[in-house]
């Protein structure tokens, strides 16, 4: 935000007030002063630009919405803050980029903050809280909590939970994220074992493990050469159109939409502090509102791209759609409610956003269960009836 300068304006005030009465002995003559020059007065600017670091490709759907933020932060500082968007490795690889933002390495990174679970427990809390915080906490839900249940001031004590300079942004909130994709049908837990199967790092991809399926942590970029070179045989990554961008329908072609691992899942900027500090306080506001804006438009487009997508998997790709084996919840959910309270138990932050989490969903949840309910019915009768 541009500032006036008061000392050069105060100057200009002056030099338009000036009549010219001088003293001349003991007479006073009124001097006609010809020329006023009329001082405008110049404007501080603070231009900043902030390198951000991606850990997926520049291309995606994640990465678009992200310079959608930046051009609305760019507009309401009037040019002063711009952005330029790293690809995943550009700088340091996927699995240090906290680290760099931190040490000042780039100005900015952007990923999911459930990634940095090895760095704090209570990370996945907020990145993807895993059965929806074992709680029923869904991703519209989950908003109402950071925006006006205190988890926001939680999540601003992240970072210095984890000893890291930064300044986090949630951005994109996505949800529910569909169980996955197979080679062939599966109708049950035990078949669901016998694949190795790609999930998400930290405790909701140790939660499968702890029913029994072969999990294997990897990166986006790494899954589909993973499945064609048969490292893995079934994957998860999130919904029908990051998936299908992916590419997952050229090699496996059974999906399962309902899944438990990240019924909630936030992608969040990154800003080394000491650049976040230097911002004009009109350029921090600038960053909260396009943030705000951020969440609603990230799950507007998701709706109506997800759609499209599934669409196109359906009927152009040979995609074959099912029903997640009845099963499964009851195993999936049982496991996740015994890992978040171990890490409650061995961990005080987790054990508080938990809490903060909990005291919410007992007020909000049976009012928001109950409403999606008929939500849900009332769209399944519409989808049924176009089948």
């Amino acid at each position: 935000m541009k500032n006036n300068v008061m000392a050069v304006g105060a100057i200009a005030l002056v030099a338009g007030l000036v009549i010219g009465y001088l003293g001349l002995g003991n007479k006073t003559e009124v001097v006609e002063v010809e020329k006023v020059v009329q001082v405008e007065a110049q404007a501080e600017t603070n231009p900043v630009n902030i390198r951000v670091q991606a850990v997926i490709g520049a291309k995606t759907d994640e990465v678009a919405m992200l310079k959608d933020f930046m051009a609305d932060v760019t507009n309401l500082t009037d040019g002063e803050v711009t952005f330029e968007v790293l690809p995943a490795g550009a700088v340091v690889g996927v699995k240090e980029t906290l680290d760099a933002v931190d040490k000042g390495l780039v100005e900015g990174g952007f990923a999911w903050t459930h990634y940095w679970s090895g760095k704090h427990p209570a990370a996945m809390l907020f990145g993807s809280p895993v059965a929806g915080a074992g709680v029923g906490i869904d991703n519209i839900a989950f908003l109402s909590w950071f925006q006006y249940a205190g988890g926001k001031e939680l999540y601003d004590r992240l970072w210095d939970e984890m000893g890291m300079n930064v300044k986090g942004f949630m951005l994109q909130p996505v949800g529910p994220e569909a169980l996955g994709w197979f080679k062939e049908p599966i109708e049950s837990m035990e078949d669901f074992r016998k694949y190795r199967f790609r999930t998400p790092p930290g405790i909701p991809g140790q939660t499968y493990k702890d029913i029994g399926v072969a999990s294997v942590a990897m990166g986006g970029g790494d899954i589909l050469p993973a499945l064609e070179k048969g490292t893995i045989d079934a994957a998860e990554w999130c919904c029908p159109k990051p998936d299908s961008v992916f590419g997952f329908q050229k090699v496996l072609k059974h999906y399962y939409l309902q899944g438990l691992h990240q019924v909630v899942v936030n992608a969040d900027l990154y800003i080394n502090k000491d650049v976040y500090n230097s911002l004009t306080d009109h350029q921090k506001k600038a960053f909260e509102v396009a943030a705000n804006a951020s969440l609603s438009k990230s799950m507007s487009n998701r709706i109506y791209e997800n759609g499209k997508a599934l669409k196109d998997l359906t009927e152009n790709h040979g995609v074959i759609l099912h029903d997640t084996p009845a099963d499964y919840f009851p195993a999936y959910m049982n496991a996740a409610k015994a890992s978040l309270e171990k890490n409650a138990a061995e961990n005080e932050f987790f054990a508080e956003v938990w809490q903060s989490q909990r005291d919410f969903a007992a007020v909000a949840v049976p009012f928001w269960a109950g409403s999606q309910a008929s939500n849900a019915a009332l769209g399944k009768a519409f989808a049924d009836s176009v089948k």
